[in-house]
């Protein structure tokens, strides 16, 4: 088995790789020997042994094969197999050997799939060995204790006959106590593929490699101009650091004939995470994101790998066709999503890989059809339905694998996939010994299928989805063996797809019935798409007020993709959670566009103006609103003449803006008035504000009274003012005849010119004492009445009656 780095690069060259078995030969132990026959009669001297205590040591010693390179020789190679013994039995094993042995041609696939099944069956019969030469030998193998080993043989001392694939046993000889004798004890088949020469034709072989993850990013983005995105979670960034799964995924990729096959969210997400981006903490508490130069390396990464290589681009979001056909097509307008994210997937792609990518495929969960996924599938534009032959089985018993292209009519073509090839991969293959067996299968199972005809056929392989690192270095190994072979040659999915149809296959796509149970279960419930739907109706009654829609059509409609993502099966409560985040988070954004409540209001007239406030607390405008102001009693309350009125309404972000309605009182009393916000094309927006108007009218007769008392008091007013002026005047006059002379004669004496003013600057000469009757201290009060004067009366005083 190569390593890790021999895929990281370009293929090694032939001379390259004869250099690395040349190594591996020199390495290992040249300890290979002949077994002895698993069917052997034990000696004569141990027939009285215990038959139930041998029977539980048959098996007791576990033999894993860890390595075996080269995959596939050729005349020359040296077979080098490497792994470990393991006695997990109670008695120690002695006098053990490990070697190989040779079994019969597998010339059928089923008949692969027989030893796999049976890898570790001691009783079956092995075949022949290469002699006793070739064995590693154990003084004694302790209960619980692991041996390493390490056989290797030139391939012509195999016996190797007829192109095709060999069983390949390691078995493990030995005695115990309670057997003295030696016996098989653990055995591990494998394959052996042998196909030296070139073949005249070759299996033209198609393999995807998936990009695809599940669901990071969510609807949410950042008030600032480049909208920072909100992660719900960082395993994005794990996945494509270092070592990670889909960095693994690029790496090793990268050296090999493969379609690529990528879900343009994930591009979109890794394209976010390399500016700003926030990640959601605990509560509600959010957190920057700090593997913005993780995200542009693996980017470059993966731009390098694609290039000259077909890129196919499912619809966004990776959505789950299945799901949709069995449970959305009756919810309005989930196919439409389906052809969104068809649309969106080129104009993704290409940008950030500056590739032009093929759209016009589709990729069903485990490849399996019936009637209602073809039809979803091509609704959405795709014309090319990837199959898989486990459920798209042929009907016409034919003894060969037929080519991957079916046409299924209308024009579509199902590209069915090999099973057996797209699941070896499958399970654990983080243990060396799985990994190197499902590599060999593979091989031993793409060999079969060469060789079954002699006529050119296209296989297609399409494996697991998100292969896990390991799963991932296991199908670089066995790509790297085939593509070294001798009998397969690479081809892309187009050419796959435009091959030339088998005239004997099955074209009749599976009924329902058909369709895994094991996959219905868990499928998508007809709730997620109701609720998809829902929310898209929200966002359609929401973008039409804003003054830049795109602001929130983009980010949402990719969260609404994702909410039907295949990567949610198996994780329906999380599904859930993200989609009602989704809509909970759209409903905070439209419920920032709202009218202020309202008290009640008090009208006093026959005539008022009402203000309405709608307050706006996004960051961009509103537009294209309509406020109705309605009365629910208009005998009593109308609105500019009518039950209601409609006024247009434009608020810049983060402002609110008053709307004034005029309104007129026909009778006193309360009257209910309803504000409601309404999108120009009549649909109601956020929630209506009620307030009471409480009328006060006022008569004509109180208005002549009030108007009378108010006429009244100016006139009354007006006189006292007359009969004031008209006193000092007569005042004036009686005081110059009293005194016989003029006031410019008393100023030219020095006397003064009004003899009240002199009394009351000099009064100690009135012939009083001051201090009498009058206060010594300014601060003193002032007496009630003026003290008496013997004097007579001044000619200025009146006495008003």
């Amino acid at each position: 088995m190569a390593e890790p780095a021999d895929f990281q690069g370009t293929t090694p060259s032939p001379a390259r790789r004869r250099l690395r078995r040349t190594g591996a030969l020199l390495a290992g132990a040249p300890l290979l020997a002949g077994l002895v026959q698993l069917t052997a009669a034990p000696p004569a001297d141990a027939a009285g042994a215990d038959v139930s205590q041998a029977a539980s040591e048959t098996g007791s010693v576990a033999v894993s094969v860890d390595t075996l390179t080269p995959g596939a020789p050729t005349e020359g190679d040296t077979v080098t197999v490497s792994g470990t013994v393991t006695n997990k039995g109670k008695q120690t094993v002695t006098d053990a050997h490990v070697g190989l042995s040779v079994g019969p041609l597998l010339n059928t696939r089923s008949g692969i799939d027989s030893v796999a099944g049976n890898s570790t069956d001691i009783q079956g019969a092995v075949g022949a060995d290469p002699g006793d030469k070739y064995t590693e030998k154990f003084d004694k193998l302790t209960p619980g204790i692991s041996q390493p080993f390490t056989l290797s043989v030139p391939v012509n001392k195999l016996d190797l006959g007829q192109d095709g694939v060999y069983e390949l046993a390691v078995v493990l000889s030995g005695q115990t106590s309670a057997q003295p004798w030696e016996q098989p004890l653990g055995v591990q088949r494998t394959f052996l593929p042998w196909k030296p020469d070139e073949a005249d034709t070759k299996t033209k072989t198609t393999v995807m490699w998936p990009l695809i993850s599940t669901v990071h990013m969510t609807a949410e983005t950042g008030s600032d101009e480049q909208q920072t995105p909100l992660f719900h979670d960082d395993d994005l960034a794990e996945e494509i650091s270092p070592g990670g799964r889909l960095d693994r995924m690029v790496a090793l990729g990268k050296g090999l004939d493969v379609t690529w096959v990528i879900d343009p969210d994930l591009l979109a997400s890794v394209e976010a995470m390399t500016d700003r981006y926030e990640v959601t903490g605990e509560g509600d508490e959010t957190v920057v994101g700090g593997h913005q130069e993780v995200a542009k390396r693996w980017l470059t990464e993966v731009q390098q790998a694609v290039a000259d290589k077909e890129v196919v681009a499912l619809p966004f979001g990776d959505p789950d066709l299945a799901s949709l056909a069995h449970n959305g097509t009756s919810v309005t307008g989930s196919l439409s999503h389906l052809k969104e994210a068809t649309d969106v997937a080129s104009r993704t792609v290409g940008p950030i890989l500056h590739v032009e990518p093929t759209t016009d495929f589709v990729w069903p969960v485990d490849g399996a059809v019936d009637p209602s996924i073809v039809k979803v599938a091509t609704s959405a534009g795709a014309d090319k339905v990837i199959a898989r032959s486990d459920t798209f089985e042929e009907t016409g018993g034919l003894s060969y694998t037929p080519s991957a292209a079916r046409p299924i009519g209308g024009g579509t073509t199902a590209v069915v996939a090999d099973a057996r090839l797209s699941t070896a991969f499958q399970g654990d293959m983080t243990k060396a010994s799985g990994s190197t067996l499902a590599v060999q299968r593979f091989l031993a199972q793409s060999l079969t299928l060469g060789l079954q005809t002699g006529k050119q056929r296209s296989v297609v392989v399409a494996p697991q989805r998100t292969p896990s690192a390991s799963q991932a270095q296991t199908m670089a190994e066995a790509l790297t063996a085939l593509q070294d072979g001798t009998w397969s040659e690479a081809q892309d999915l187009t050419s796959a797809a435009k091959a030339q149809p088998d005239p004997a296959a099955t074209t009749k796509v599976p009924a329902a019935s058909s369709y895994p149970s094991s996959l219905r279960k868990h499928e998508l419930p007809r709730a997620t798409f109701e609720q998809i739907g829902r929310t898209q109706s929200k966002l359609d009654r929401f973008q039409v007020i804003l003054s830049d829609p795109s602001r929130v059509v983009t980010p949402f409609g990719r969260a609404l993709n994702r909410g039907m993502s295949v990567s949610w099966r198996g994780r329906q409560s999380e599904a859930a959670i993200y989609r009602s985040g989704v809509e909970a988070y759209l409903d905070t954004l439209t419920g920032q566009v709202r009218l202020i409540d309202k008290s009640e209001t008090k009208l006093s007239g026959r005539s008022a103006t009402i203000p309405v406030t709608v307050q706006n607390n996004l960051v961009q405008g509103v537009e294209h609103l309509m406020l109705r102001l309605t009365s629910t009693n208009p005998t009593r309350l109308e609105i500019d003449g009518d039950a209601y009125e409609e006024q247009p309404v434009t608020v810049s972000g983060g402002h609110s803006q008053s709307v004034k309605f005029t309104t007129s009182a026909n009778a006193n009393g309360r009257a209910t008035v309803v504000a409601q916000l309404y999108t120009q094309d009549g649909e109601r927006y956020g929630e209506p504000v009620t307030f009471d108007v409480k009328v006060t009218e006022i008569t004509a007769t109180v208005m002549l009274v009030i108007g009378g008392g108010v006429l009244l008091l100016v006139l009354a007013g007006f006189r006292m003012y007359t009969q004031r002026k008209r006193a000092a005047a007569r005042e004036a006059e009686e005081r110059d005849e009293d005194t016989g002379e003029t006031d410019a004669d008393a100023a030219d004496a020095g006397a003064p010119q009004n003899p009240e003013a002199a009394e009351e600057r000099l009064p100690e000469e009135s012939g009083a004492d001051p201090r009498a009757d009058g206060p010594e201290q300014p601060s003193d009060p002032a007496p009630d009445t003026a003290p008496e004067s013997t004097d007579p009366s001044g000619t200025g005083e009146r006495v008003d009656r």
